[in-house]
């Protein structure tokens, strides 16, 4: 089990650097097109690249975050339950969270698929759209792993 958990955090790990390196991406985009933009030669696309990569960026950083537990959650009421009815809740709210997930992940890969069928692509560059659709569902499935490992967690005594 110490293998899974240690797997899922690495692959967690590995593609929040792809995030990183796409929010990296759209900063020297952005500042490199203001300042071609200065000398009117604006860099063609920009707009696009930046949709893109922002999607990458949203998406590549939830199972990172949720695994650090870098999210903002308010706890208020349950921290007054029992530890009993807090591992309930927990275990509830991951196991809404997977359901969630999937769903998300799901539709993305049928929204890839259609995408890619039709071959759609972005207007000034040309760039399909539907590389970004499948990245984005293998996230939500990662993610699905990184609630499921919580789930192990809490059920071990081991979550905070």
């Amino acid at each position: 089990m110490e293998r899974l958990l240690n797997g899922v955090g690495r692959v967690s790990r590995f593609i929040n650097v792809i995030a990183g390196l796409a929010i990296t991406f759209i900063m020297l985009l952005t500042v490199l097109d203001v300042i071609l933009r200065s000398f009117r030669k604006p860099i063609v696309g920009t707009y696009e690249l930046v949709a893109f990569s922002g999607a990458v960026v949203v998406g590549f950083a939830i199972p990172l975050t949720s695994w650090m537990r870098g999210h903002i959650y308010v706890d208020f009421l349950t921290a007054k339950l029992p530890k009993t009815l807090q591992s309930v809740f927990n275990l509830t709210t991951r196991g809404m969270g997977i359901g969630l997930f999937l769903l998300i992940g799901w539709n993305l890969i049928k929204m890839g698929m259609d995408l890619q069928q039709s071959g759609e692509v972005s207007l000034t560059l040309q760039l399909p759209f539907y590389p970004v659709a499948y990245g984005v569902a293998v996230s939500c499935f990662v993610q699905c792993l990184v609630l499921l490992m919580d789930m192990v967690k809490i059920a071990r005594g081991e979550y905070e």
